[in-house]
């Protein structure tokens, strides 16, 4: 796997899949960001590809307690007064270092991680190649060892649930559901993935 990964990106459609296999997932909006362990340490990349570790050092640190070879996909993002605040994502990704850092102290980041593509004990680089089922399965295995905040993100394979997470979560800041096929590899640089935005009424939702 060669550093930085290109990410899978969804497209934008007005309903969720109504097809069996699809899972599907809350849309939190915050950084995109690939966390990768290395023998060394962390390294956080942006979406294109820049490292912006020093930024999110309260993510960095409790992610050393990941086995060396681990690689994750996600989201930092930020609760305030129990809402996203994409305001202070924001904010702390265009900081100085300084800045971050005082930002961090007052409003600490979460990661919620949507997959894992590589670990070293569910095998290795290999991993994001097996189905997206199995990739959860994993991802909330590897997870439960770290605990906050590094986070999977909330996710069901029953459609019904999902709608209700739609319709019930926007005041928490999630703005809409990833679809993604249960069978599917990690589609790196793709749009396999489907995102509905909650900014169409939830009777329309069908795919995402």
């Amino acid at each position: 796997m060669e550093f930085p990964i290109r990410p899978a990106l969804a497209r934008a459609v007005p309903t969720l899949p109504t097809e069996p296999g699809w899972h599907f997932e809350i849309k939190l909006d915050g950084h995109r960001m690939i966390l990768r362990r290395t023998d060394d340490g962390v390294v956080c990349y942006s979406r294109t590809g820049r490292t912006v570790t020093s930024h999110w050092m309260d993510l960095a640190v409790p992610a050393m307690a990941l086995p060396p070879g681990t690689v994750l996909d996600g989201e930092a993002v930020i609760w305030n007064s129990g809402t996203v605040d994409f305001g202070a994502v924001q904010a702390r990704a265009a900081s100085t270092l300084d800045r971050a850092r005082a930002l961090a102290a007052r409003l600490p980041a979460t990661y919620a991680a949507f997959d894992v593509l590589a670990h070293p004990d569910h095998g290795g680089d290999t991993l994001a190649a097996r189905p997206y089922t199995e990739r959860r399965t994993a991802l909330v295995d590897v997870l439960a060892a770290i605990g906050p905040p590094l986070q999977p993100v909330l996710a069901t394979a029953d459609q019904d649930t999902a709608l209700q997470w739609y319709e019930t979560l926007q005041p928490q800041g999630v703005e809409g559901i990833v679809a993604k096929p249960g069978s599917s590899p990690y589609p790196f640089g793709g749009r396999t993935l489907c995102s509905v935005n909650c900014t169409i009424p939830a009777s329309l939702v069908t795919e995402q």
